[in-house]
C-alpha cells in the first residue's frame, strides 16, 4: 500500500519503531546503569558531565517538589548522583539530563566495540529505497541527539547514518504535544501533511496527527498492545510502505 503520496519527509521514533524494545531496556539501559558510576568518577570534573549532573540536581528538585520520592543528592556527589540516575532508569523517566549522560555511556561501549546496535531487518532496505526517492529521513526520539546518532552510526546493519538527514530530540517539546511536530516541520521548512511519522506510541502519532502529519503505527515482535488506535494505519514492516 502506499503511503508515501505527497510525502517529502518520513520521520520515525526508534524503540519498537526502528529498533526492538528490547536492545533499548535490556541491553542499553542495564549498560548504562552498570557503569554510571564508573563513568562519572572518571568523568566528573568534565565540562559537558558537569552540565549534565547540574542539570540532573535540577530535576531531582523538581522531583521532590512534585513528591515522585527521588533519592536525595548529597555530598558524596557521585554515589548520589548513580543512585538518582539508576531510580530515573527504573522508571523510564525521560529526562533530558538522564538521556544526556547516558548518550556519553554509551559513545564509550559503541567505540570499545561493546555496543552494537540492533535494527529491524527492513530498515536498511527502507532507508535505501526512501534516499533514492528524495525523501527526507529524520528520526525523532527522547533519547539525546547523540544517542541517536551512536546507535544508527553502529548497527549490525552496518552504518546508516549516510541515510539519515535530521536528528530530534525532546528539547524540541515532548513526544505526545502536537507543537512538537510542528516544531520540527518548520525546521525543514515543510508543511505538516508534507511528513510521514512512524511510531509504537498512540499518543505519539495522535500529537502528530494533531499537527498535521500522516501517520503509521508501527506493530513490530515485542511491542506492547496500544488501545485505540484504530485511526491510524498499521505496518508490521517498512517494506509495506511502497
Amino acid at each position: 500500500m502506499s503511503f508515501l503520496d505527497g510525502v517529502k519527509s518520513v520521520l520515525l521514533d526508534i524503540e519498537g519503531t526502528t529498533t526492538p524494545i528490547s536492545f533499548v531496556h535490556d541491553v542499553l539501559f542495564s549498560y548504562a546503569r552498570g557503569r554510571v558510576r564508573e563513568f562519572l568518577t572518571s568523568n566528573f570534573d568534565s565540562d559537558e558531565v558537569g552540565a549534565d549532573v547540574a542539570l540532573l540536581r535540577e530535576e531531582q528538585a523538581l522531583d521532590v517538589r512534585e513528591n515522585r520520592n527521588p533519592p536525595p543528592l548529597d555530598d558524596s556527589e557521585v554515589e548520589s548522583i548513580a543512585k538518582y540516575v539508576e531510580w530515573l532508569i527504573a522508571h523510564d523517566s525521560k529526562s533530558t539530563g538522564l538521556k544526556s549522560l547516558q548518550g556519553k555511556i554509551w559513545r564509550d561501549g559503541y567505540l570499545t566495540g561493546d555496543l552494537k546496535a540492533r535494527v529491524f531487518a527492513d530498515v536498511r532496505p527502507a532507508f535505501e529505497r526512501w534516499r533514492a526517492k528524495g525523501l527526507n529521513v529524520s528520526i525523532f526520539s527522547s533519547g539525546s541527539v547523540l544517542a541517536q546518532q551512536l546507535l544508527f552510526a553502529h548497527t549490525e546493519a552496518g552504518d546508516l547514518t549516510p541515510f539519515i538527514q535530521n536528528y530530534f530530540d525532546t528539547k524540541v517539546g515532548k513526544k505526545g504535544e502536537a507543537d512538537s511536530y510542528r516544531h520540527i516541520a518548520a525546521a525543514l521548512d515543510l508543511r505538516a501533511d508534507e511528513m510521514l511519522f512512524i511510531s509504537d506510541v498512540v499518543a505519539e502519532l495522535n500529537a502528530a496527527s494533531e499537527a498535521g502529519m500522516k501517520t503509521l503505527l508501527s506493530i513490530r515482535p515485542g511491542n506492547p498492545a496500544q488501545a485505540a488506535a484504530t485511526q491510524h494505519p498499521q505496518i508490521q514492516s517498512f517494506d509495506e510502505i511502497i
